[in-house]
């Protein structure tokens, strides 16, 4: 039974996927190209909102910087 689902092909290699993503490189190429000022002037907006991201996901072990709990304290005696 799970066979079955190793033989699929993926979605990014069948002809549908592959439409996709040249549509997807057609669009990014005419949006770069067309619109340069409009992506520059979102940037800064970007890195502003990269801050709370990155403080979200980089602390979350806070609070656990080699503070053990008791239990820890007398395994290690």
């Amino acid at each position: 039974m799970d066979n079955d689902h190793r033989d699929m092909p993926s979605f990014w290699r069948s002809p549908a996927g592959l439409a996709l993503l040249v549509a997807l490189a057609v669009m990014g190429f005419y949006l770069l190209t067309e619109h340069t000022a409009h992506v520059f002037g979102v940037l800064p907006y970007l890195l502003l909102f990269a801050c709370p991201l990155m403080h979200l996901f980089m602390h979350h072990g806070h609070g656990r910087h080699g503070h053990g709990s008791d239990d820890d304290e007398q395994r290690r005696q």
